[in-house]
């Protein structure tokens, strides 16, 4: 089955880290470009941060500029996101989401793959 597997989200003190991990199944992430979404309660999925499948450019959302890091490992047909510094805005369902090409400059049905989501809870 083509799947994509989120890991790692749970419950975070505010100003700790988290790294999920997106793994994908039965299909090469190399020639797709990786997306990281998330939503909280009441609110609308934002896009976050995503890497091209091609140079490695990125593209990081405000809220989470200077916290927030996306890598990829091929090797490992695998992407991350590292969250530092975390806050209770934070606290959200993420989801990572994989679209064939290089293009960071997607729309919603854009991406090909979405991921089934994982918790991140962000609280004292």
């Amino acid at each position: 089955q083509v799947q994509l597997v989120e890991s790692g989200g749970g419950l975070v003190q505010p100003g700790g880290s988290l790294r999920l991990s997106c793994a994908a199944s039965r299909f090469t992430l190399d020639y797709y470009t990786i997306g990281w979404f998330r939503q909280a309660p009441g609110k609308e999925r934002e896009g976050i941060l995503c890497i091209s499948s091609s140079d490695g450019s990125t593209y990081y959302a405000d809220s989470v500029k200077g916290r927030f890091t996306i890598s990829r490992d091929n090797a490992k047909n695998t992407a991350y996101l590292q969250m530092n510094s975390l806050k209770p805005d934070d606290t959200a369902v993420y989801y990572c989401a994989a679209g064939y090409g290089s293009s960071l400059i997607r729309k919603n049905g854009d991406w090909d793959y979405w991921g089934q989501g994982t918790q991140v809870t962000v609280s004292s």
